[in-house]
């Protein structure tokens, strides 16, 4: 010892050498940073969520875009609307009319001559009854023979057949009557034409040819998230979500959903038993009954892009990093069935606020 020491000491230079005070600090700060942090990664609570991507739709398929169509063939009239025009329930769009001009004025003169028949077949049918009474009664008073009965009987049977067959003529009549009086074609229900697909007086329809499409104004919104498989087993409906639509400013921290601005609550509402075909799975929110409402329109058209992050269990932040490194699944709890919604201490205190 005494010999290193007197061989350090002909070296003045190596003895003058300190560490610098800088140095040190930043050297107790830098492993001050890592015993916290392994300490944070042991006990801060993080919040899984299964990320998700998808659209905004309608709940109710009445409410979601639809078609119009013709509802007679023949060849487009008139218009009385435009692409992004506001209709309500019964207003016109569409006039559709037969290449015939005539064609109602015929129909009508086919049903008059039907009726006229039922009539004059009704009056022949109650002379023949009555040509039936009497011969009925001298057959009675062996007057006449029973060829000549029963050939009165057969009489009346045909012109009630007659009649029948008239009638049924013009149930037939009736139903062109009413299909051509169809030839308005009017708005289902409130709502705003969003694309005119047919031309005009030159264009030539088929009876459900599409003529425009036509989307309701106000409808329940739900959205439909896709899921990756290997999280969908744990999503039970029941579960939150977090939601961020397209256009609406909002900043997400996925571990810790209390903090984060601009996001919307749903709840899983039903999810696909099978696969869709971007092999992911359609998991349906509906906003959450016990927050507030999400956006209303223009924020929140059908077909918006949505984010969503449907709210799964908490675990230890360094397990979550562990798990996001290894690309390991969410983690299932063993001590509860697969049909149990647990509820973790982090989302107990979201809920609260």
């Amino acid at each position: 010892m005494q010999a290193h020491a007197e061989e350090l000491g002909r070296f003045a230079t190596l003895r003058g050498l300190r560490t610098p005070h800088v140095v040190r600090a930043l050297a107790m700060m830098l492993g001050f940073g890592i015993v916290l942090c392994i300490i944070g990664l042991v006990y801060i609570p993080w919040v899984q969520t299964a990320p998700g991507t998808g659209s905004v739709i309608a709940l109710n398929p009445r409410d979601r875009v639809q078609n119009v169509t013709a509802l007679v063939a023949g060849r487009i009239e008139q218009w009385y609307v435009t692409d992004g025009s506001l209709v309500q329930r019964g207003d016109p769009i569409a006039r559709i009319i037969d290449n015939d001009p005539m064609l109602l004025d015929r129909i009508r003169a086919e049903r008059a001559q039907k009726v006229a028949e039922i009539a004059a077949a009704e009056q022949a049918a109650r002379t023949a009854m009555l040509d039936v009474q009497r011969t009925g009664a001298l057959f009675r008073e062996g007057l006449t023979a029973r060829r000549d009965y029963e050939a009165a009987q057969i009489k009346v049977a045909d012109y009630n057949a007659k009649i029948a067959a008239s009638r049924a003529a013009i149930n037939k009549v009736d139903i062109d009557l009413s299909r051509q009086s169809a030839q308005i074609v009017r708005a289902p229900r409130a709502g705003r034409i969003m694309r005119i697909n047919a031309g005009d007086n030159a264009t030539m329809v088929k009876q459900g040819d599409m003529l425009a499409t036509f989307a309701p104004e106000e409808s329940s919104r739900a959205v439909e998230l896709y899921v990756d498989g290997r999280d969908v087993p744990l999503v039970k409906p029941g579960r939150r979500v977090r939601l961020a639509f397209e256009g609406w400013p909002a900043i997400q921290f996925s571990g810790w959903p209390s903090v984060a601005q601009g996001m919307f609550d749903g709840r899983v509402r039903a999810i696909d038993l099978s696969a869709s075909e971007n092999g992911l799975f359609r998991i349906l929110v509906e906003p959450a009954p016990d927050r507030g409402p999400w956006p209303k329109e223009p924020f929140v058209r059908l077909g918006a892009k949505v984010r969503g992050w449907v709210l799964m269990d908490t675990v230890p932040a360094g397990y979550e990093l562990w798990r996001q490194l290894n690309d390991f699944p969410l983690q299932f709890p063993p001590s509860q069935p697969a049909s149990d919604k647990p509820v973790s201490k982090a989302k107990d205190k979201f809920d609260a606020k």
